[in-house]
């Protein structure tokens, strides 16, 4: 899988809310209700990146979940991540 330049991670990004670039990753905090609702995201997240075989970077803190994706494989940015980062939203 090929890297994206920064203009399509750019044109990318238009169409997620609240995903951001860092460096050569982009990531999103969640604000759920409580700790067993963000455990719930957390697992339903972990579920769409075992069948993207994609796994992201998790953070929990109590009702706030920190994804972070990029292709480690790559080196940066690829269409898996995004692809990822569209499925999640839709949760």
């Amino acid at each position: 899988m090929a890297l994206l330049s920064q203009e399509q991670i750019e044109n990318e990004l238009k169409t997620l809310n609240e995903w951001k670039q860092n460096g050569k990753q982009i990531e999103r905090e969640f604000e759920l209700k409580d700790f067993v609702h963000s455990m719930g995201f957390v697992n339903s997240v972990a579920l769409l990146a075992e069948k993207a075989d994609h796994h992201p970077d998790i953070d929990i803190r109590w009702n706030k979940v920190k994804l972070v994706l990029s292709t480690h494989s790559e080196g940066g940015l690829t269409e898996k991540d995004f692809k990822l980062a569209k499925q999640i939203n839709e949760l």
